[in-house]
């Protein structure tokens, strides 16, 4: 058979060197019994590629299921694959068979193999290995013929050296690799796809096959595509449905698309740009804390240098005094005045408004030089928890004024356990 004969059958559409040689490779390997890994990103259409191999094999008149091994949970994916016994685990009301005994003789699609838990990847590779399985809550060693394909989005290299899933199943899994391009490496065959998809769609809704512009097809063709053929698809579907008009313009198709994301980071405003002009919420952020951060890390260098020369308190001291000008400028005749002993004068006859400084000319408050500046000690009070306990306690009964109920209420403990802490800390009500 050949390649656009097989094209034509499994519904594949394009032409580009990366997807012809992945079907070339299916082809040659699905006349054996060898474990394949498909690997591709999400909507590129692995199962397909999974459904050819069964296909074209000797088991294509043998059971084909796929597994979507992310989906079940992994309490359950042992039952799920491998079986169990009456009685195995709650629940287990009746023995049940698994994957690997009803799919014997024919081909088990494995999808999403990377999320499997490294417990059950053991107990797979044992299968691969040896074709032997045992239930859940048996000690029964049973044997099976099933032919395993096995698929994921992910870099299962990357998860070996992560300890998330087993090297040896890797190897094992991977002994024919096929690896299905993304549609942004396929840009030939964007178009392609989108006129096949708009018209399965006319064809549906009843209705007529929209047309693109040059300009419409230039931004699909430069789209990258994160959900591959599958998004394509979608944006097909909705422009079949909700485009006014058969033909869709550049200016209707921006509508459609998703705004580009190529780079995920924040980008901070450099030289040449335009400060305060981010892409998103989250880009707004990072700025934010980028920001703080260099403020806090320039203020502990500024008091560093402070306690090893007390020289620059003076300067230290100026440079907060033009930081008030600055961010007070129109408001400084509000500001407090401070004396040597940190209190701030009293306006006259007792009243609480604040007095403007009375030095210079009157409009800046009155800073402190290294002079003033006072060491006191401080004297850290009890951390001790049974001494907070107790503090707490005694004064809840003040609270409540010696009731139990009401105050082990406020505590948020029983009035049992209140009656037990009296006697433990000794407290007379």
């Amino acid at each position: 058979m050949d390649l656009q004969s097989i094209k034509n059958r499994f519904g594949i559409i394009g032409n580009s060197p990366a997807l012809n040689h992945a079907l070339n490779t299916a082809v040659q390997v699905a006349a054996t019994d060898l474990t394949v890994l498909i690997v591709g990103e999400s909507g590129v259409g692995k199962e397909v590629f999974s459904q050819i191999i069964h296909a074209l094999s000797s088991r294509k008149h043998n059971p084909f299921i796929a597994v979507n091994c992310g989906a079940i949970p992994e309490g359950t994916i042992d039952s799920e694959l491998f079986g169990h016994e009456k009685g195995a685990f709650t629940g287990a009301v009746d023995s049940r068979k698994g994957y690997f005994e009803t799919v014997n003789g024919g081909t088990l699609f494995m999808d999403e193999i990377g999320e499997m838990p490294l417990g059950t990847q053991a107990r797979l590779l044992r299968v691969l290995e040896t074709g032997e399985f045992i239930r859940v809550g048996s000690s029964k060693v049973q044997k099976t013929d099933v032919r395993v394909i096995a698929a994921t989005n992910r870099e299962l290299l990357e998860f070996t050296q992560k300890g998330r899933f087993r090297e040896d199943l890797y190897y094992r899994l991977s002994t024919v690799p096929i690896r299905v391009s993304s549609l942004r490496d396929r840009k030939d065959d964007i178009l392609l796809l989108f006129r096949k998809f708009v018209v399965d769609f006319a064809e549906r809704y009843k209705t007529t096959p929209v047309q693109l512009d040059e300009e419409a097809k230039e931004m699909l063709i430069q789209y990258p595509w994160p959900g591959n053929i599958r998004e394509l698809k979608n944006i097909a579907e909705q422009i079949s449905v909700l485009s006014p008009t058969n033909q869709v313009s550049g200016k209707e198709m921006r509508i459609f698309l998703p705004e580009k994301k190529d780079n995920r980071m924040p980008m901070l405003a450099g030289n040449g740009a335009s400060t305060g002009e981010f892409a998103n919420e989250r880009e707004i952020l990072y700025k934010l804390f980028f920001d703080m951060k260099k403020d806090v890390t320039e203020l502990k260098k500024m008091f560093v240098e402070i306690l090893q020369n007390p020289s620059l308190a003076g300067a230290a001291a100026n440079f907060t005094k033009e930081s008030i000008l600055n961010d007070y400028a129109g408001n400084v005749n509000e500001m407090p005045v401070m004396n040597s002993n940190n209190n701030v004068n009293s306006l006259n006859n007792g009243q609480n408004n604040l007095l403007p400084a009375n030095n210079n000319n009157g409009s800046l408050p009155v800073i402190l030089n290294n002079e003033d500046i006072q060491v006191h000690e401080e004297v850290e009070e009890s951390l001790n928890i049974m001494d907070k306990e107790k503090e707490l306690i005694i004064k809840a009964l003040k609270k409540h004024r010696g009731k139990r109920k009401d105050a082990s209420l406020d505590l948020g403990i029983s009035e049992r356990t209140l009656y037990r802490k009296l006697k433990e800390y000794d407290i007379d009500e």
